[in-house]
């Protein structure tokens, strides 16, 4: 990789530096109007679909005093319909912008894309590989709830084997000591070998479960069933589709200090009753994820920025 400020993947930040980039998250929270994009021009290069993540750092960019050109489906309305690779595109683009937030479908097209990239690349999601900028949201919303990030129980629901939220949060979260962490799927979507080794080499307690846990957990994290990535495979789509579901019911269940998390958008796994349940956090969730993007905006273009000292 080269030496421009990447953000590639969660295993890069310290503990130290993610506990820092929360409090300048904080301060942008709190109406904090620095606007040290002036002047900068940010290229949104998404391949899929994407509402939350492509808006909310637009939006950053925007209130930092940048400005955005934007692709929402470059997949088919970029030269990737002629043919051009990824790293032919990175480096055209790479001339016209200050940094790319890049969303691809493959697993590694980020790194690969920092690879030539004349500007910084900020990983939005590859594919089922990782997603660190909703991993740092994602803990941001633990952290403000809970006043740290260790010592926690963190149960995740649904799809595991595709969901790249929650690889990404996993290995962040692996970071801070004393954490455990329950993972409930189907069979055919359990966790993947490559965390499950890391979280043995590193031996960090995790149990894996087909049935949801209620007691003693602090954090429920449930994502959807990903029904594009099983391709043609729709019979198997349709056995473990609307296998999990949290209603109220269930919501009431867990611990009051409880949080319910959901990366979304969500299609049945949660239902519209628990919207207004003390424990349910996932819209707020959402939004924190502008201001969390706003810090590591700054952070890229900073003069002296702490996140890429380590």
């Amino acid at each position: 990789m080269n030496n421009q400020r990447h953000i590639i993947e969660s295993q890069q930040f310290s503990p130290e530096s993610i506990i820092r980039l929360f409090k300048l998250a904080l301060k942008y929270e709190q109406g904090e109007k620095l606007k040290p994009l002036e002047e900068k021009i940010v290229a949104t290069l998404f391949y899929e679909p994407s509402t939350r993540t492509r808006l909310s750092f637009e939006s950053a960019v925007l209130r930092l005093g940048g400005k955005v050109i934007s692709t929402e489906n470059a997949k088919e309305f970029s030269s990737a319909s002629k043919g051009e690779t990824i790293e032919d595109t990175i480096r055209v683009i790479g001339g016209y912008v200050d940094a790319i937030v890049l969303r691809h479908y493959e697993v590694g097209a980020a790194k690969r894309a920092s690879l030539v990239s004349p500007v910084p690349i900020i990983n939005a999601g590859d594919g089922v590989g990782q997603h660190p900028t909703q991993a740092l949201l994602d803990a941001y919303t633990i952290y403000k709830r809970f006043g740290r990030l260790d010592n926690l129980t963190i149960q995740f629901i649904g799809d595991l084997a595709n969901g790249r939220t929650v690889r990404s949060l996993v290995y962040l979260l692996s970071k801070f000591p004393n954490n455990r962490f329950i993972f409930v799927s189907p069979k055919i979507l359990r966790m993947r070998d490559d965390i499950l080794e890391y979280l043995v080499k590193h031996r960090i307690d995790f149990v894996e479960t087909e049935e949801i846990q209620t007691a003693g957990v602090n954090v429920n994290y449930i994502t959807r069933i990903q029904k594009e990535r099983f391709g043609d495979n729709m019979e198997a789509f349709h056995t473990v589709f609307g296998k999990y579901v949290i209603d109220n019911e269930l919501a009431d269940k867990f611990p009051v200090t409880s949080i319910i998390m959901h990366p979304l958008p969500r299609v049945n796994e949660i239902t519209v009753d628990v919207d207004n349940n003390q424990r349910a956090v996932y819209f707020q969730q959402a939004k924190n994820g502008l201001y969390v993007r706003m810090a590591l905006l700054e952070q890229v273009f900073a003069s002296k920025p702490f996140l890429f000292s380590t």
